[in-house]
């Protein structure tokens, strides 16, 4: 019991970093309570005494605004950051090494007897707000963005976000190139909206994937002319382009000098 209370503020302080000291986590964390009350209550609700493990259950949402039925089975190290108004349904399963926010809820889409609520893979993140609604799996180290609203399977490792949820996939042959053009071009697609759905950003990532798939045909023609003609080998090659001039990251003022120092030379010719 003990082993397991320290397993539980370990838990605490590695995954908040606002977490000072051991008497503040047992003293100021209603998600430890909340989770410490339904470890109690699930014992009494399995020994048969339903009535007085909803009693639990209910005093333990009077105290930390985190409603967990007796029935749901939590995993080791579970962590409820902040915790207002998270709901847990009776049928749900949840791993080990779960984080949940506030306003979260685990629960059913059926008024039916039997398994209804979801059942969380090990090391899974649900931010703030996210709902996640009905008998499926949540896949192990996946991830639900902030008030999402997800109603079927999520496989091991996604990230989904939006309502209805959806999975973020990522082509991992592009991923390099994107990074590098947009990292020249100071696009920050890979930073805060990199897994969000951010219409402008997604746009931007389908501008440069058209780019990269015409430059890989433009390629494949070249190279069938240089078999056919050699002369093209020789003088038919684009001038390299200067990623350079893309990097809105340089000096403001060198770039309009270059410019102006360009137009001059132009003109002398």
């Amino acid at each position: 019991m003990f082993e397991r209370l320290r397993e539980d503020i370990r838990s605490v302080f590695h995954r908040d970093p606002a977490a000072r000291n051991t008497f503040e986590v047992l003293t100021n964390y209603p998600g430890l309570h909340a989770l410490l009350l339904h470890r109690l209550a699930h014992r009494v609700w399995n020994a048969g005494f339903k009535w007085l493990a909803r009693s639990i259950s209910t005093f333990s949402r009077w105290l930390t605004g985190i409603e967990i039925h007796p029935g749901a089975t939590i995993g080791r190290r579970f962590f409820i950051d902040h915790g207002m108004g998270v709901v847990i349904g009776e049928t749900a399963v949840i791993g080990d090494d779960v984080t949940l926010y506030q306003g979260v809820t685990l629960g059913g889409t059926s008024w039916n007897k039997g398994k209804r609520h979801p059942t969380i893979g090990n090391g899974v993140v649900i931010g703030a707000g996210a709902k996640i609604l009905g008998p499926f799996e949540v896949g192990e180290g996946a991830k639900i963005g902030s008030n999402s609203v997800v109603t079927k399977a999520v496989p091991a490792g996604a990230t989904v976000v939006g309502i209805p949820g959806r999975v973020v996939v990522k082509r991992k042959d592009q991923d390099g190139r994107r990074k590098d053009m947009e990292k020249r071009m100071g696009f920050d697609a890979y930073g805060v909206t990199e897994e969000m759905p951010d219409p402008v950003a997604r746009s931007m990532r389908s501008l440069l994937d058209h780019m990269h798939a015409v430059d890989d045909r433009i390629e494949k023609m070249c190279t069938a002319l240089r078999k056919v003609n050699q002369e093209y080998a020789e003088n038919g090659r684009l001038p390299p382009l200067d990623i350079d001039e893309f990097d809105c990251a340089a000096d403001p003022a060198e770039r309009d000098n270059g410019v102006g120092a360009e137009e001059g030379k132009a003109g002398e010719r």
